[in-house]
Protein backbone atom coordinates (compact mmCIF):
# COMPACT_ATOMS: atom_id res chain seq x y z
CA UNK A 1 0.00 0.00 0.00
CA UNK A 2 1.20 3.27 -1.08
CA UNK A 3 0.20 6.56 -0.11
CA UNK A 4 1.33 10.43 -0.75
CA UNK A 5 -0.20 12.75 1.94
CA UNK A 6 -0.01 16.27 0.69
CA UNK A 7 -0.64 19.52 3.37
CA UNK A 8 0.21 22.89 3.36
CA UNK A 9 1.64 22.38 6.82
CA UNK A 10 3.38 19.81 8.93
CA UNK A 11 4.91 20.06 12.20
CA UNK A 12 7.72 20.46 13.61
CA UNK A 13 8.63 21.82 10.47
CA UNK A 14 5.77 24.56 10.29
CA UNK A 15 2.63 24.61 12.63
CA UNK A 16 -0.28 27.35 12.19
CA UNK A 17 -3.04 24.33 13.29
CA UNK A 18 -4.09 21.16 14.27
CA UNK A 19 -3.72 20.03 10.15
CA UNK A 20 0.70 20.45 11.28
CA UNK A 21 -0.13 17.87 13.99
CA UNK A 22 -2.65 15.24 12.01
CA UNK A 23 0.23 15.77 8.87
CA UNK A 24 3.42 14.54 11.30
CA UNK A 25 1.61 11.65 13.80
CA UNK A 26 -0.48 9.92 11.73
CA UNK A 27 1.94 9.18 8.70
CA UNK A 28 3.90 8.26 11.60
CA UNK A 29 1.26 5.52 12.97
CA UNK A 30 0.97 4.61 9.33
CA UNK A 31 4.14 3.76 8.77
CA UNK A 32 4.29 1.01 11.86
CA UNK A 33 1.07 -0.34 10.87
CA UNK A 34 3.30 -0.95 7.41
CA UNK A 35 1.80 1.31 4.93
CA UNK A 36 4.37 3.50 2.53
CA UNK A 37 3.23 6.62 3.56
CA UNK A 38 4.91 9.38 2.25
CA UNK A 39 4.13 13.39 2.77
CA UNK A 40 4.54 16.52 0.31
CA UNK A 41 4.46 20.10 1.92
CA UNK A 42 5.75 23.53 0.82
CA UNK A 43 8.96 24.20 1.54
CA UNK A 44 8.28 27.08 3.92
CA UNK A 45 11.52 29.07 4.50
CA UNK A 46 10.38 30.07 8.05
CA UNK A 47 10.80 26.60 8.91
CA UNK A 48 14.04 25.88 11.64
CA UNK A 49 17.81 26.08 9.98
CA UNK A 50 18.30 22.47 11.42
CA UNK A 51 15.25 20.99 9.33
CA UNK A 52 16.95 22.52 6.36
CA UNK A 53 20.82 20.98 7.01
CA UNK A 54 19.20 17.46 6.98
CA UNK A 55 17.49 17.89 3.55
CA UNK A 56 18.96 16.75 0.50
CA UNK A 57 17.56 17.93 -3.64
CA UNK A 58 15.92 15.01 -5.32
CA UNK A 59 15.04 16.99 -8.54
CA UNK A 60 13.95 19.56 -9.83
CA UNK A 61 11.31 20.63 -13.21
CA UNK A 62 9.34 23.52 -14.21
CA UNK A 63 5.56 23.86 -13.25
CA UNK A 64 3.13 25.74 -16.07
CA UNK A 65 1.04 28.34 -13.88
CA UNK A 66 -1.26 30.17 -16.07
CA UNK A 67 1.33 31.43 -19.23
CA UNK A 68 4.26 31.36 -16.74
CA UNK A 69 7.25 28.67 -15.95
CA UNK A 70 8.05 28.14 -12.53
CA UNK A 71 10.51 26.66 -11.09
CA UNK A 72 9.91 23.40 -8.68
CA UNK A 73 12.86 21.54 -6.82
CA UNK A 74 12.28 18.78 -4.73
CA UNK A 75 13.95 18.07 -1.32
CA UNK A 76 13.80 15.54 1.26
CA UNK A 77 14.53 13.87 4.85
CA UNK A 78 13.42 11.07 6.66
CA UNK A 79 12.20 11.60 10.10
CA UNK A 80 10.91 9.09 12.21
CA UNK A 81 10.61 6.12 9.52
CA UNK A 82 8.24 8.78 7.44
CA UNK A 83 9.77 10.17 4.06
CA UNK A 84 9.22 13.90 3.66
CA UNK A 85 9.10 15.64 0.74
CA UNK A 86 9.61 19.77 -0.10
CA UNK A 87 8.12 21.70 -2.92
CA UNK A 88 10.99 24.93 -3.21
CA UNK A 89 9.77 28.00 -4.84
CA UNK A 90 11.25 30.94 -3.25
CA UNK A 91 8.42 33.15 -5.30
CA UNK A 92 5.62 31.38 -3.15
CA UNK A 93 7.14 30.01 -0.19
CA UNK A 94 9.77 32.77 1.42
CA UNK A 95 7.20 34.17 3.33
CA UNK A 96 6.24 34.99 6.75
CA UNK A 97 2.94 33.65 6.41
CA UNK A 98 1.62 29.91 5.53
CA UNK A 99 -1.78 31.20 4.55
CA UNK A 100 -3.26 34.46 4.33
CA UNK A 101 -1.26 36.23 1.38
CA UNK A 102 -2.98 37.88 -1.25
CA UNK A 103 -2.02 35.13 -3.79
CA UNK A 104 -3.32 31.84 -1.41
CA UNK A 105 -5.04 31.28 -5.13
CA UNK A 106 -1.52 30.84 -7.07
CA UNK A 107 0.71 29.83 -4.27
CA UNK A 108 -1.45 26.27 -3.94
CA UNK A 109 -2.33 26.37 -7.12
CA UNK A 110 1.31 25.82 -7.75
CA UNK A 111 2.02 23.38 -4.73
CA UNK A 112 -0.66 21.11 -6.13
CA UNK A 113 0.15 21.35 -9.69
CA UNK A 114 4.11 19.95 -8.67
CA UNK A 115 2.26 17.66 -6.41
CA UNK A 116 0.77 15.81 -9.28
CA UNK A 117 3.90 16.63 -11.46
CA UNK A 118 6.51 14.93 -8.69
CA UNK A 119 5.38 11.64 -8.75
CA UNK A 120 6.67 10.98 -12.12
CA UNK A 121 9.52 12.13 -11.55
CA UNK A 122 10.58 11.01 -7.98
CA UNK A 123 9.54 7.71 -9.22
CA UNK A 124 6.42 6.91 -6.50
CA UNK A 125 3.32 6.26 -7.66
CA UNK A 126 1.27 5.87 -4.81
CA UNK A 127 -2.27 4.08 -4.73
CA UNK A 128 -4.02 6.79 -2.67
CA UNK A 129 -3.00 10.66 -2.62
CA UNK A 130 -4.36 12.28 0.50
CA UNK A 131 -5.32 15.88 0.27
CA UNK A 132 -6.04 18.06 3.27
CA UNK A 133 -8.53 21.07 3.34
CA UNK A 134 -8.63 23.33 0.45
CA UNK A 135 -5.18 24.14 -0.37
CA UNK A 136 -4.74 21.03 -1.78
CA UNK A 137 -8.32 20.16 -2.90
CA UNK A 138 -7.84 21.15 -6.21
CA UNK A 139 -5.64 17.48 -6.45
CA UNK A 140 -8.44 15.33 -7.17
CA UNK A 141 -9.74 17.37 -9.65
CA UNK A 142 -6.79 18.06 -11.67
CA UNK A 143 -5.92 14.04 -11.44
CA UNK A 144 -9.47 13.63 -13.16
CA UNK A 145 -9.05 16.57 -15.76
CA UNK A 146 -5.61 17.49 -16.20
CA UNK A 147 -3.47 14.66 -15.94
CA UNK A 148 -5.79 12.23 -16.59
CA UNK A 149 -3.88 11.21 -19.82
CA UNK A 150 -0.79 9.84 -17.67
CA UNK A 151 -0.90 6.17 -17.88
CA UNK A 152 0.56 5.69 -14.32
CA UNK A 153 -1.70 7.81 -12.57
CA UNK A 154 -5.03 6.78 -13.84
CA UNK A 155 -5.21 4.30 -10.91
CA UNK A 156 -4.31 6.49 -8.04
CA UNK A 157 -7.63 7.23 -5.46
CA UNK A 158 -8.19 10.28 -3.62
CA UNK A 159 -9.31 10.89 -0.11
CA UNK A 160 -9.60 14.00 1.44
CA UNK A 161 -9.65 15.03 5.06
CA UNK A 162 -11.73 18.53 6.30
CA UNK A 163 -10.30 19.68 8.75
CA UNK A 164 -12.04 23.08 9.22
CA UNK A 165 -15.13 23.22 6.74
CA UNK A 166 -14.65 27.53 7.37
CA UNK A 167 -11.80 27.86 5.06
CA UNK A 168 -12.77 26.94 1.31
CA UNK A 169 -10.32 28.42 -1.05
CA UNK A 170 -13.26 30.68 -3.00
CA UNK A 171 -11.95 32.27 -5.90
CA UNK A 172 -12.74 33.83 -9.72
CA UNK A 173 -13.25 31.39 -12.36
CA UNK A 174 -10.40 33.06 -13.46
CA UNK A 175 -8.09 31.15 -11.74
CA UNK A 176 -8.82 27.81 -14.07
CA UNK A 177 -7.72 28.64 -17.16
CA UNK A 178 -4.75 31.57 -15.80
CA UNK A 179 -3.34 29.67 -12.84
CA UNK A 180 -4.61 25.74 -13.66
CA UNK A 181 -4.57 25.71 -17.45
CA UNK A 182 -7.59 23.51 -17.15
CA UNK A 183 -10.16 25.88 -19.01
CA UNK A 184 -14.03 26.29 -18.18
CA UNK A 185 -15.25 22.36 -18.66
CA UNK A 186 -15.34 21.78 -14.59
CA UNK A 187 -17.33 25.17 -14.30
CA UNK A 188 -20.72 23.67 -13.77
CA UNK A 189 -22.67 22.36 -10.76
CA UNK A 190 -21.69 19.36 -10.68
CA UNK A 191 -18.00 20.27 -10.53
CA UNK A 192 -16.08 23.11 -9.07
CA UNK A 193 -18.74 26.10 -9.49
CA UNK A 194 -20.06 27.97 -6.51
CA UNK A 195 -22.35 30.44 -7.67
CA UNK A 196 -20.33 32.57 -9.86
CA UNK A 197 -16.98 31.91 -8.47
CA UNK A 198 -15.33 28.62 -8.29
CA UNK A 199 -14.69 27.04 -4.19
CA UNK A 200 -11.47 24.62 -4.05
CA UNK A 201 -13.16 22.99 -1.50
CA UNK A 202 -16.38 22.08 -3.18
CA UNK A 203 -14.54 20.58 -6.27
CA UNK A 204 -12.71 18.30 -3.32
CA UNK A 205 -15.30 17.14 -1.95
CA UNK A 206 -17.18 16.42 -5.76
CA UNK A 207 -13.95 14.76 -7.39
CA UNK A 208 -12.32 12.80 -4.11
CA UNK A 209 -13.18 9.07 -4.30
CA UNK A 210 -13.58 9.23 -0.23
CA UNK A 211 -13.75 12.25 2.37
CA UNK A 212 -13.31 12.06 5.71
CA UNK A 213 -13.71 14.28 8.74
CA UNK A 214 -11.65 14.74 11.86
CA UNK A 215 -14.42 13.56 14.18
CA UNK A 216 -17.76 11.18 14.01
CA UNK A 217 -19.91 14.47 15.36
CA UNK A 218 -18.15 17.00 12.78
CA UNK A 219 -19.28 14.66 9.98
CA UNK A 220 -22.75 14.97 10.88
CA UNK A 221 -23.26 18.70 12.04
CA UNK A 222 -21.49 19.56 8.52
CA UNK A 223 -24.34 18.11 6.69
CA UNK A 224 -26.39 20.70 8.46
CA UNK A 225 -26.77 24.29 7.41
CA UNK A 226 -25.84 25.66 10.84
CA UNK A 227 -22.40 24.57 10.36
CA UNK A 228 -22.55 23.29 7.04
CA UNK A 229 -21.12 26.54 5.44
CA UNK A 230 -23.32 26.62 2.57
CA UNK A 231 -21.85 23.13 1.14
CA UNK A 232 -24.11 21.19 3.79
CA UNK A 233 -26.27 19.83 0.34
CA UNK A 234 -23.33 19.03 -1.17
CA UNK A 235 -22.67 16.97 1.51
CA UNK A 236 -25.55 15.09 2.56
CA UNK A 237 -25.53 13.94 -1.73
CA UNK A 238 -21.96 12.65 -1.05
CA UNK A 239 -22.97 11.52 2.36
CA UNK A 240 -22.22 8.18 1.21
CA UNK A 241 -18.46 8.78 0.82
CA UNK A 242 -18.32 10.70 4.11
CA UNK A 243 -16.32 9.47 7.30
CA UNK A 244 -15.41 10.76 10.86
CA UNK A 245 -12.47 9.59 12.14
CA UNK A 246 -11.66 11.13 15.52
CA UNK A 247 -8.05 13.05 15.57
CA UNK A 248 -5.79 11.38 18.00
CA UNK A 249 -2.47 12.74 19.48
CA UNK A 250 0.99 11.68 19.43
CA UNK A 251 1.79 10.31 23.02
CA UNK A 252 5.32 10.64 23.08
CA UNK A 253 5.64 13.78 22.67
CA UNK A 254 2.60 14.45 24.90
CA UNK A 255 3.56 12.74 28.16
CA UNK A 256 3.62 14.16 31.75
CA UNK A 257 6.04 11.16 32.50
CA UNK A 258 8.71 12.51 30.37
CA UNK A 259 8.26 15.66 28.38
CA UNK A 260 11.08 17.75 28.39
CA UNK A 261 8.95 20.84 28.19
CA UNK A 262 7.45 21.04 31.85
CA UNK A 263 9.51 21.30 34.87
CA UNK A 264 8.44 18.21 36.66
CA UNK A 265 7.31 14.61 35.65
CA UNK A 266 4.56 13.25 37.09
CA UNK A 267 1.96 9.83 36.41
CA UNK A 268 -1.87 8.76 36.99
CA UNK A 269 -0.71 7.21 40.11
CA UNK A 270 2.28 10.28 41.53
CA UNK A 271 0.69 13.28 40.76
CA UNK A 272 3.02 15.27 43.30
CA UNK A 273 4.92 16.47 40.05
CA UNK A 274 1.24 18.37 38.54
CA UNK A 275 1.15 20.10 41.99
CA UNK A 276 4.84 21.48 41.71
CA UNK A 277 4.14 22.19 38.09
CA UNK A 278 0.99 24.15 39.26
CA UNK A 279 3.16 26.41 42.13
CA UNK A 280 6.07 27.10 39.78
CA UNK A 281 3.22 28.21 37.07
CA UNK A 282 1.61 30.39 39.65
CA UNK A 283 5.13 31.83 40.61
CA UNK A 284 5.56 32.44 37.34
CA UNK A 285 2.55 34.41 36.24
CA UNK A 286 2.60 36.36 39.29
CA UNK A 287 -0.36 34.62 40.99
CA UNK A 288 -0.14 34.01 44.54
CA UNK A 289 0.94 30.07 44.87
CA UNK A 290 -1.94 28.51 46.77
CA UNK A 291 -3.05 24.56 46.16
CA UNK A 292 -6.06 25.53 46.91
CA UNK A 293 -7.51 27.76 44.64
CA UNK A 294 -8.18 26.15 40.96
CA UNK A 295 -5.97 26.94 38.12
CA UNK A 296 -8.76 27.61 35.33
CA UNK A 297 -7.08 28.18 31.62
CA UNK A 298 -7.72 28.95 28.17
CA UNK A 299 -4.81 28.18 25.37
CA UNK A 300 -6.48 29.01 22.42
CA UNK A 301 -7.00 31.34 19.16
CA UNK A 302 -9.02 34.49 20.77
CA UNK A 303 -11.69 34.37 18.12
CA UNK A 304 -15.50 34.06 18.63
CA UNK A 305 -15.70 30.63 17.23
CA UNK A 306 -13.24 29.25 20.00
CA UNK A 307 -16.25 31.19 22.46
CA UNK A 308 -14.16 33.55 24.27
CA UNK A 309 -16.99 36.30 24.38
CA UNK A 310 -18.86 33.52 26.50
CA UNK A 311 -15.68 33.73 28.86
CA UNK A 312 -15.44 37.46 28.75
CA UNK A 313 -18.74 37.64 29.50
CA UNK A 314 -18.64 35.37 32.86
CA UNK A 315 -14.97 36.96 33.55
CA UNK A 316 -16.69 39.76 36.17
CA UNK A 317 -18.57 37.24 38.11
CA UNK A 318 -16.07 34.31 37.45
CA UNK A 319 -13.38 36.33 39.09
CA UNK A 320 -15.42 37.09 42.36
CA UNK A 321 -14.76 33.39 43.25
CA UNK A 322 -11.36 32.24 44.63
CA UNK A 323 -9.84 31.19 41.40
CA UNK A 324 -7.21 32.04 39.33
CA UNK A 325 -7.11 32.62 35.64
CA UNK A 326 -4.52 32.46 32.99
CA UNK A 327 -4.91 32.84 28.93
CA UNK A 328 -2.60 32.17 26.56
CA UNK A 329 -3.07 32.81 22.82
CA UNK A 330 -3.32 35.85 19.94
CA UNK A 331 -6.72 36.42 17.97
CA UNK A 332 -9.15 39.27 17.65
CA UNK A 333 -8.80 42.59 18.75
CA UNK A 334 -11.08 42.60 21.03
CA UNK A 335 -10.41 40.06 22.99
CA UNK A 336 -6.41 41.17 23.23
CA UNK A 337 -8.02 44.37 24.95
CA UNK A 338 -10.42 42.63 26.97
CA UNK A 339 -8.45 39.75 28.78
CA UNK A 340 -5.33 42.53 29.98
CA UNK A 341 -8.10 44.56 30.87
CA UNK A 342 -9.31 41.86 33.51
CA UNK A 343 -5.72 41.16 34.72
CA UNK A 344 -5.30 44.94 35.11
CA UNK A 345 -8.26 44.65 37.83
CA UNK A 346 -7.95 41.87 39.41
CA UNK A 347 -4.17 41.00 39.31
CA UNK A 348 -4.06 38.74 42.37
CA UNK A 349 -6.96 36.65 39.94
CA UNK A 350 -5.60 36.85 36.53
CA UNK A 351 -2.82 36.63 33.88
CA UNK A 352 -3.37 38.01 30.43
CA UNK A 353 -0.51 36.33 27.63
CA UNK A 354 -1.50 37.74 24.66
CA UNK A 355 1.45 35.51 23.03
CA UNK A 356 1.84 31.70 21.89
CA UNK A 357 4.51 29.89 22.72
CA UNK A 358 4.24 25.83 22.58
CA UNK A 359 6.80 25.17 25.71
CA UNK A 360 5.07 27.32 27.33
CA UNK A 361 1.00 26.06 26.54
CA UNK A 362 2.67 22.94 27.88
CA UNK A 363 3.66 24.11 30.87
CA UNK A 364 0.27 25.16 31.83
CA UNK A 365 -1.54 22.08 30.83
CA UNK A 366 1.01 20.53 33.47
CA UNK A 367 0.26 22.74 36.25
CA UNK A 368 -3.60 23.43 35.56
CA UNK A 369 -6.61 22.11 37.12
CA UNK A 370 -9.17 23.12 34.34
CA UNK A 371 -8.95 24.05 30.33
CA UNK A 372 -11.70 26.08 29.14
CA UNK A 373 -12.96 25.56 25.33
CA UNK A 374 -16.48 26.93 24.55
CA UNK A 375 -15.96 27.16 21.04
CA UNK A 376 -19.02 27.48 18.82
CA UNK A 377 -17.84 24.79 16.26
CA UNK A 378 -14.75 22.41 16.80
CA UNK A 379 -14.04 19.53 13.93
CA UNK A 380 -12.09 18.02 16.55
CA UNK A 381 -10.00 19.87 19.11
CA UNK A 382 -6.56 19.25 19.87
CA UNK A 383 -6.37 20.86 23.59
CA UNK A 384 -8.66 19.01 24.97
CA UNK A 385 -6.88 15.77 24.12
CA UNK A 386 -3.51 17.49 25.63
CA UNK A 387 -5.27 18.55 28.89
CA UNK A 388 -6.86 15.49 29.76
CA UNK A 389 -3.17 13.40 29.08
CA UNK A 390 -1.71 15.68 31.89
CA UNK A 391 -4.44 15.85 34.15
CA UNK A 392 -6.38 19.09 33.50
CA UNK A 393 -10.43 18.55 32.80
CA UNK A 394 -11.14 20.36 30.38
CA UNK A 395 -15.18 22.55 30.40
CA UNK A 396 -16.42 22.21 26.57
CA UNK A 397 -19.08 23.41 24.92
CA UNK A 398 -20.97 19.52 23.48
CA UNK A 399 -19.84 20.03 19.60
CA UNK A 400 -17.70 18.25 17.47
CA UNK A 401 -14.57 15.93 19.04
CA UNK A 402 -15.27 18.09 22.24
CA UNK A 403 -18.61 16.31 22.27
CA UNK A 404 -16.74 12.81 21.07
CA UNK A 405 -13.60 12.73 23.44
CA UNK A 406 -14.66 14.52 26.74
CA UNK A 407 -17.49 12.63 28.70
CA UNK A 408 -19.47 14.99 30.96
CA UNK A 409 -19.39 14.56 34.81
CA UNK A 410 -22.02 12.59 36.33
CA UNK A 411 -22.35 12.90 40.04
CA UNK A 412 -24.43 9.88 41.19
CA UNK A 413 -22.34 7.37 39.19
CA UNK A 414 -18.16 9.50 39.48
CA UNK A 415 -18.13 8.69 35.88
CA UNK A 416 -16.40 11.48 33.32
CA UNK A 417 -13.17 13.32 32.09
CA UNK A 418 -14.71 16.80 32.11
CA UNK A 419 -17.61 18.93 32.26
CA UNK A 420 -19.58 20.09 29.25
CA UNK A 421 -23.06 22.18 27.98
CA UNK A 422 -25.06 21.66 25.28
CA UNK A 423 -26.84 24.92 25.10
CA UNK A 424 -24.29 27.74 23.64
CA UNK A 425 -25.14 30.78 25.96
CA UNK A 426 -22.93 32.78 28.66
CA UNK A 427 -24.94 31.88 31.17
CA UNK A 428 -25.42 28.04 30.73
CA UNK A 429 -21.26 28.27 30.59
CA UNK A 430 -21.21 29.85 33.71
CA UNK A 431 -22.99 27.49 35.74
CA UNK A 432 -21.23 24.88 34.64
CA UNK A 433 -18.07 26.68 35.38
CA UNK A 434 -19.44 27.16 38.76
CA UNK A 435 -20.31 23.53 39.13
CA UNK A 436 -16.47 22.44 38.08
CA UNK A 437 -15.67 24.91 40.94
CA UNK A 438 -17.37 23.78 43.12
CA UNK A 439 -16.51 20.56 42.94
CA UNK A 440 -13.10 20.69 42.84
CA UNK A 441 -13.39 23.40 46.12
CA UNK A 442 -15.72 21.00 47.94
CA UNK A 443 -14.90 17.38 46.95
CA UNK A 444 -11.65 16.72 46.19
CA UNK A 445 -11.74 13.02 46.05
CA UNK A 446 -14.49 12.86 43.09
CA UNK A 447 -12.19 15.48 41.61
CA UNK A 448 -8.86 13.27 41.74
CA UNK A 449 -10.85 10.10 40.76
CA UNK A 450 -11.75 12.51 37.27
CA UNK A 451 -8.59 13.48 36.98
CA UNK A 452 -7.02 9.41 37.01
CA UNK A 453 -9.87 9.14 34.50
CA UNK A 454 -9.22 11.69 32.02
CA UNK A 455 -5.19 10.55 32.12
CA UNK A 456 -6.06 7.07 31.22
CA UNK A 457 -8.00 7.57 28.03
CA UNK A 458 -6.10 6.88 24.89
CA UNK A 459 -6.16 9.54 22.55
CA UNK A 460 -3.20 8.33 20.46
CA UNK A 461 -3.33 7.49 16.71
CA UNK A 462 -3.41 3.80 16.79
CA UNK A 463 -6.89 2.80 16.36
CA UNK A 464 -7.45 6.24 14.34
CA UNK A 465 -4.58 5.25 12.19
CA UNK A 466 -5.97 1.76 11.72
CA UNK A 467 -9.20 3.29 10.61
CA UNK A 468 -7.60 4.98 7.33
CA UNK A 469 -5.82 2.01 6.49
CA UNK A 470 -9.27 0.65 5.90
CA UNK A 471 -10.10 3.31 4.08
CA UNK A 472 -6.82 2.65 1.29
CA UNK A 473 -7.75 -0.99 1.53
CA UNK A 474 -10.82 -0.88 0.02
CA UNK A 475 -10.13 -0.72 -3.36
Amino acid sequence: MKVLFAAAEVFPFVKVGGLADVAYALPKELVKQGVDIRVVLPFHTKMAEEFKDEMEDVTQFTVDVGWRKQFCGVKTLVRDGVTFYFIDNLYYFDRPNVYGDYDDAERYAFFSMAVCEMMEKIDFIPDWLHVNDWHTGIIPLLLADKYHWIEAYRGIKTVLTIHNLQFQGIYSPRVLEELLGIGMQTWHEDGIKYYDDVNFMKGAIQYADRITTVSPSYAEEIQTPMYGERLDGLLRANAWKLTGILNGIDQDLNDPESDPLIPNHFSATDLAGKAANKAAMQEKLGLPVRPDVPLIIMVSRLTHQKGCHLLVDNLDALLQKDVQIAILGLGEREFEEAFPFFEYVYPEKMSANMTFDIGFAQQLYAAADMLLMPSWFEPCGISQLIAMRYGTLPVVHETGGLKDTVTPYNQYTGEGTGFSFNQYDAAVFGKVLEMAITVYSENPDAWEQLVTQAMAKDFSWKVSAEKYKGIYEEY
